[in-house]
């Protein structure tokens, strides 16, 4: 009997992760038809794109800090009634700011799942059995990257609005199965909470936002020492620096200075911010197939499915080898994999081929590189008072990633003209970031 309720629990954890996960890129085809009828400006597509990520981080530090407090079943159920009202809004949309604030409730709403899932395994399951279902849970967002945009041309035939009116269905079945599983117990007593440190945050992001899509990479120096993306850089800073030292002082802090005094959650940040920021290039994907093979947008998506298989099948298998082989060494040769394939994007006049080879190359590596390794560490690193809230810290670090990695790639392409020279020339921006992200891993311990 418990086995069955753990196996239904963990199915309900996975499905509100990958409901939250699949919509940061299922949008992905739909873009084109979108732009159409809103009107919106090239900049403006990855608005909706970057709207999603901002809150979704904002979500992540907050629920998770909530789910410490008031437990996780209050909060995973929040989460749901939040996604579901913000694709209700999509779905009604019938002007571009509707587009926009169904993506924020969307985003903030998804910043919950991940944070209260990871907890609830880290409570629930003995340590050897934390490893394989984290990699279960893990592999939704390498998964979603790149199963998104093939749902999203499933559904495209019919509407757009689709892609967003699934969720509603889902969303009731997971209120139902959240309040059946989900554990109500709250740890730790009522403390003040920290609401400025949460606005601070908000502001320093959305200036971050600001700054990297208005930078014009025809003209860098020029676009840096515009008011725009200038004023915006400097306020991310000394924001920043501000909730920096707010945190440091508050009496529950909503990122806790002390969990970076360990080098390896330190560490898995940069790896899991790096990593979420090259990933997020494969949004646009569907974008680059269509210049370079000359299909549908709709049709693009189905060329991912090799992809999906991929890291479907290596996620489980990550989780099961973490003991074995040790985290660093998965999570190097997993970025190795992912290298490869972003190299062929950008170096390459891309071919059915060469394409299928680098789609399947990079969804095994990303079964290692957003799944259970990172996860894992976080969670024997972390107290058991903190671990809704470092898994939290976590999240954020992969939002901050592909808010920053969104922007910048739909920046160039936008800058070079928003055709293949332009996502081909961001792909080969996120090779140098996946370099870099490789040399840190090294210095993981193993």
């Amino acid at each position: 009997m418990e086995r069955t309720n753990t196996r239904w629990l963990l199915a309900l954890l996975f499905t509100g992760t990958l409901m939250g996960a699949l919509d940061l890129a299922i949008i992905g085809p739909a873009l084109p038809v979108i732009q159409v009828e809103f009107s919106l400006q090239q900049r403006g597509l990855a608005g909706l794109i970057n709207s999603y990520t901002l809150f979704q981080m904002l979500g992540a530090l907050l629920l998770a800090k909530l789910a410490d407090r008031r437990g996780p079943r209050l909060i995973y159920m929040t989460s749901v009634v939040l996604f579901a009202a913000g694709s209700l809004m999509l779905v009604l949309a019938e002007s571009a700011w509707m587009l926009y604030v169904g993506r924020v409730l969307q985003g903030f709403g998804a910043g919950g799942f991940f944070p209260a899932s990871a907890a609830v395994i880290g409570a629930r399951l003995s340590p050897e059995r934390r490893g394989p279902a984290l990699g279960i849970l893990g592999m939704v967002w390498g998964v979603a990257f790149i199963a998104g945009p093939i749902l999203g041309g499933i559904f495209l035939r019919l509407s757009w609005h689709w892609l967003f009116a699934i969720n509603l269905p889902i969303a009731a079945v997971l209120l139902a199965g959240a309040f059946k599983l989900l554990p109500t117990d709250t740890p730790g007593e009522p403390r003040p909470f920290d609401l400025k440190g949460i606005l601070i945050l908000a502001a320093g992001m959305t200036a971050l936002v600001m700054a990297v899509t208005g930078i014009d990479t025809n003209a860098p120096i020029d676009s840096l020492l515009s008011p725009r993306v200038g004023g915006s850089l400097l306020a991310t800073v000394l924001l920043i620096a501000v909730f920096w030292r707010i945190e440091q002082r508050a009496h529950d802090p909503i990122v806790k200075p002390k969990l970076f005094a360990s080098a390896q959650i330190a560490k898995s940040c940069a790896i899991a911010c790096g990593v979420s920021g090259v990933q997020s290039g494969v949004i646009f994907l569907p974008v680059l197939l269509v210049y370079s093979l000359g299909v549908s947008p709709a049709n693009s998506a189905l060329l991912l499915l090799p992809g999906v298989i991929g890291a479907t099948v290596s996620a489980p298998i990550v989780g099961r080898l973490i003991n074995r082989l040790g985290t660093r060494n998965i999570i190097v040769c997993s970025q190795l994999l992912v290298l490869t394939g972003l190299s062929v994007y950008a170096f390459t006049q891309l071919n059915y081929v060469s394409f299928l080879f680098a789609s399947i190359v990079s969804g095994i590596g990303s079964a290692g590189l957003v799944g259970a390794p990172l996860r894992f560490i976080m969670l024997a690193e972390a107290g058991s008072e903190d671990r809704a809230s470092a898994q939290g810290l976590l999240s954020v670090s992969s939002s901050a990633g592909r808010l920053f990695g969104a922007s910048i790639v739909g920046a160039v392409a936008a800058s070079l003209g928003g055709g293949e020279s332009g996502y081909r020339a961001a792909f080969a921006g996120l090779v140098v970031l996946g370099v870099l992200i490789l040399l840190i891993a090294t210095t993981l311990n193993s």
